[in-house]
Formats: structure tokens, sequence, C-alpha cells
């Protein structure tokens, strides 16, 4: 259906639809005036189109008629025009003559004109955008030329990392993916990237297989009827995509397996929680930058400031049309341990905490020996109330209510100096 496109800021409090990667494709613009190209010099360095190739010109449709007298047009050609009706027509037929039948043509025009849309798609038009476009919008344009119509929605990619190691990440991102599937009616699968000493399976309970250390052996393998019978079920909506948990056997992890493995993951179910290591390497700092959202966890003390703060930066820099990342904050109030005030941290990192829990060493601990969740040993908690609260937001199906916990230890906290 026709739609204006508007550049306007992106609502970062609303739940966000998932925009898919653009795959390996040459990409020309053609450009009318300078707000245009930079939303294309904007949408080129995005994340999502890492593998494209993409060509920017001044000149709008006449100049790329004529470039591609002498050139092969692209995978996509993006055109602006600031035409009437008439003169769009006029423009585009003689971009017809120069143009190859395999080429997605683009237009940006400045009329919203419902008639000038149908005319451009009953003439092979692959998108009309009215003008000024936003880069994100253009990223999704030039995905859904190439998305199967049939195919199921992309789901979201949740990676949760903790700041250093012991810090609560693995049991807050096992919580979440519990939650969303047992309370939020949410089919979800755990992916558990730590080979060596990964949680998932201890905290289900599960007697988990090689899983995630099979799929990444055989990434040229992986699809949909593997991962099935790499799965380990907890549940109606909730299957985990465990690590081995032993050191017996040297695995190589390559991008490109996680880039696949994740792929394939969530094109099987709408929430996929991934639970990033805490070591570094490039699979992992790719698996934080395609991630659709990033939850980093951290305790109150300084290694953790630094390394949060480090995170922090790297992403921001690297996703700028992404949301920032979400700060948890936990083991808030461990008894005679000298901690950075929640507030002071937030301000040196540039990051407000979306969630603050309280140390609660009884909870935690009969949770992670009986290999239950936290709601499942006390659906009081304020931990657990913490994990319905960080699920919701996740998934924007409502706001969070702040709970007393959130009313009065946490404003103490954050005032605090």
């Amino acid at each position: 259906m026709y739609q204006a496109v508007l550049n306007a800021e992106f609502d970062f409090d609303a739940a966000q639809p998932v925009v898919a990667s653009v795959p390996h494709i040459n990409i020309r613009a053609f450009c009318g005036d300078e707000r245009t190209l930079q939303s294309v010099q904007a949408a080129a360095t995005d994340r999502r189109m890492s593998r494209a190739h993409v060509q920017m010109h001044m000149g709008g449709i006449a100049a790329a008629v004529q470039v591609f007298q002498s050139e092969l047009t692209p995978n996509v050609l993006i055109v602006e025009t600031a035409g009437s009706r008439e003169t769009v027509l006029t423009e585009l037929a003689q971009l017809a003559q120069v143009c190859g039948p395999e080429t997605k043509v683009i237009v940006i025009g400045h009329l919203n004109d419902v008639l000038l849309y149908r005319e451009l798609m009953r003439q092979g038009v692959s998108e009309y955008l009215v003008a000024p476009v936003h880069q994100l919008q253009l990223i999704e344009a030039i995905a859904a030329l190439f998305h199967d119509p049939k195919a199921k929605p992309l789901g979201r990619i949740f990676a949760f990392v903790g700041s250093k190691g012991g810090v609560g990440s693995s049991m807050l991102a096992h919580n979440i993916g519990w939650y969303l599937s047992r309370h939020l009616d949410t089919d979800t699968i755990i992916t558990d990237f730590d080979l060596a000493f990964g949680t998932a399976g201890l905290n289900f309970n599960q007697d988990a297989s090689q899983g995630i250390a099979d799929a990444l052996g055989q990434p040229d393998r992986v699809d949909q009827t593997l991962l099935d019978r790499l799965l380990t079920k907890c549940g109606d909506k909730l299957s985990l995509l465990a690590s081995p948990g032993a050191i017996d056997r040297d695995v190589h992890i390559d991008t490109t397996a996680v880039e696949t493995i994740l792929n394939t993951v969530r094109h099987s179910v709408p929430c996929v929680i991934v639970d990033v290591p805490n070591m570094w390497a490039p699979w992992i700092k790719l698996t934080l930058l395609q991630a659709d959202e990033v939850v980093i966890t951290a305790t109150p003390e300084l290694a953790s400031l630094r390394n949060a703060k480090n995170l922090v930066d790297l992403l921001k820099q690297a996703r700028p049309n992404d949301r920032p990342p979400r700060l948890v904050m936990n083991q808030v109030g461990v008894p005679k341990r000298p901690e950075i005030p929640v507030a002071d941290f937030a301000k040196a990192i540039g990051l407000e905490p979306a969630l603050i829990i309280a140390y609660d060493a009884q909870t935690f601990g009969t949770a992670a020996s009986n290999g239950q969740m936290l709601a499942e040993v006390s659906a009081k908690a304020k931990a657990a109330e913490a994990v319905a609260n960080l699920a919701q937001m996740l998934i924007g199906q409502e706001k969070p209510k702040p709970s007393k916990f959130s009313l009065t230890f946490a404003s103490k906290l954050l005032r605090k100096k």
C-alpha cells in the first residue's frame, strides 16, 4: 500500500520492526539534493548494508541516463526527481531505454501523489518513496525487494553480554527467554555461545547435547531440519541451542558460521535470545553488532564500569540507526562491598540503567542450584519482577509498571552520590 515516507527521528521508546539485512548486491544512487545524499550515505554505513556495495552520485535521473548509456545498470538503482507527474514519467521513460531488465528501480520523488505511485508500479518501478527519506526506511525498501513474501517474518535477536564474568548476564538472558515463552506466549530460542562454560543446560536442568557446537562445526549444513535436531525443548514455546559445557573439544568459531546460524534461527521463531560469553573475538563483535538489541549487564565495580563503557561506546558508534544498548545494573547493594554509586556509573558511560537489580543471594543461588528460573523460586521476588519488566520492554508489549522496589530502593540508589 502506498505510503509517504518521512525523514523523522525514529522513536526508540517504541518497539521497532525488524529490518532485514541486504544481500550481496550492487547499488547505485543518483540523488537530487544533499539531504537525500546524506540519507543514502547513512544507509550505506548501516550494519544491515554491510554486504552491499553502494555508489552515490548527484544529478538525479538525468545523470543516471547519461552514465548508463555506456555502463551496465546495477542490481538496485535509486533515482531522485523533483519534477511534476508528467516530468517524472518522461524522465523514467528515458531511463528505461538504458536500464537492464533485471535492475530493480527505486524512485525518490517529491510528490505525495497516489496516482503517480500507481502508474509507476504499473510501469515496473519497484518502489516509490516520498522525500525526505530516513535511512532505515530506505534500507527496508531495498531489503524488501529481495524478501520472499511467503517466508515467515524475521524474528528479533536479543544479545545479552556481561561487562565482565560473574555479573549475571547468562542468568538474566535465560530468565528473559523463559518469561517470553511462558508468560508472553512467544516462541523463543535461547542460543548459548559459551561452548566451554555455558550454563543454559544447567539453568534449565537439561542434559543438553552438543547443540551449538555441532551447528558451528558444520555451518554449510545448517538448515531448519538440522536446527530441529539440535534444539532441546524446554516447553511448548521454548527451546535451547545449548552449549556442551565441556573442554575436551576445540571448536574454531568463524564469523560466517555464527551469521548463518543466527539467520536460520531468526527465521524459525519471533524471539532469539543470544547468551554471549564474556570474551572478545571477531565473531562476538559481529554478534553484538548484528543483533536487533543488545543488553549489557554490569555490577557497580571499576572493572565493570570500564568494560561497559567500552561496549557502549563501540555499539553507539557502530550502530547509529539502532536503539542504544540497554544497561542492567545487577548485584547492587552487596553487604560490606564498596560500590560505585549507580548515578555515577550511569553518568560515566552515558547511559541510564533500564533496570537496577538488588543483590539477592538467596533467590539467585536457589535458582542456580535447582535448575529453576527466578519466578519459579519466588514469583514475588524483586528480581523476578525485574525480569518481567525487561521482557515487556524488549518486545514492546506494554510499558513496564514501576514496582515498589523501583520507586524506593532504586530511586535512592540513583540519587546516591
